[in-house]
């Protein structure tokens, strides 16, 4: 159990640091597509441990925020924390309903 949070907490890192490398890059102008990467990197994580769905949104979610912050002073980017824990909820819906048949 503990080897499984060590490597999902790792993805969600490595995750949160490249969409926010890329999302805070001056010249990207591409919301939508950053928040697509957030959702689709943070629903598989909520379903793979459901019970720390909220570690996953707040890693992926807060690497993009501090990024942006020291970047960019950007401070919009705090939308990334809603759209993270979003999609890591829906892992855990889809987890759960899965789980159901």
């Amino acid at each position: 159990m503990k080897l499984k949070f060590t490597i999902i907490l790792s993805i969600a890192l490595a995750l949160g640091l490249v969409i926010g490398w890329i999302d805070s890059n001056p010249r990207w102008d591409d919301a939508g597509i950053s928040a697509a990467a957030v959702i689709l990197a943070t629903t598989p994580l909520g379903a793979a441990m459901p019970s720390r769905a909220w570690l996953w949104a707040l890693t992926v979610g807060g690497c993009i925020l501090l990024l942006n912050v020291i970047l960019n002073n950007n401070y919009g980017a705090i939308l990334a924390l809603v759209i993270a824990f979003l999609g890591a909820y829906t892992g855990v819906i889809i987890r759960r309903a899965i789980s159901l048949y």
